[in-house]
């Protein structure tokens, strides 16, 4: 089964820390990154897609993404 989260945050270290996290855990890079203003915040946002295959589960709508 592939896999599929969406990673946002803040234009800071945490959202690369946040991706380099994922990418420790087996997930890949899908895509191009994501830049937007928010302007309610007034802040830059980010967005990176990210992938992974895992064989040994089925998927399920409750499974939490992060913890596979």
């Amino acid at each position: 089964m592939k896999l599929y989260r969406f990673l946002t945050g803040p234009d800071d270290s945490s959202f690369c820390h946040r991706v380099t996290d994922a990418l420790n855990k087996g997930w890949v890079l899908h895509g191009s990154p994501s830049y937007v203003f928010n302007q309610e915040t007034g802040k830059m946002q980010c967005g990176q897609a990210v992938v992974k295959d895992v064989n040994d589960k089925a998927y399920t709508p409750d499974m939490k993404l992060g913890e596979q």
